[in-house]
């Protein structure tokens, strides 16, 4: 990645717990993974949103935070995904990621998440999943 390092987990006294990362694009999502992996995080790859849902589900109580492309090309996106998961958990962290949907944020997106504007840093999304997971209250269980 080069660059400034990356904050790790230790460094922000997180619990390494799993970020699900909806991606559909497979180098996009190996880019990410890896640098996600590289900070410190455990990541859960899926490449549709059916198997996002899926995963929130099945996987709810492992989960830290999600992030999320929009379109996937089938009847369930990105947004709706994002939904989903926080009517399971209320406050999970959640992340967007978009080439051409970031104008929709403010309509689609859920409260207190943030939106990502494709193509960006590997760095702006460790940057976005920490600010929100540093956010949450700490008694706050997502």
């Amino acid at each position: 990645m080069g660059g400034f390092p990356l904050p790790s987990l230790v460094e922000l006294d997180l619990d390494p717990s799993i970020l699900l990362l909806a991606e559909d694009e497979p180098l996009i999502a190996l880019t990410l993974e890896d640098a996600l992996e590289e900070a410190g995080f455990a990541v859960l790859h899926v490449k549709t949103a059916e198997d996002a849902i899926q995963a929130i589900d099945s996987r709810t109580s492992e989960l830290s935070g999600v992030i999320t492309d929009i379109k996937f090309g089938t009847r369930i996106d990105g947004w709706a995904i994002a939904r989903h998961a926080r009517e399971l958990v209320p406050h999970i962290p959640i992340v967007y990621m978009s080439g051409d949907s970031a104008h929709d944020h403010t309509a689609q997106g859920v409260p207190d998440s943030i939106m990502i504007q494709k193509p960006f840093a590997a760095a702006q999304l460790i940057t976005a999943v920490s600010t929100l997971l540093n956010a949450l209250p700490p008694s706050q269980p997502t």
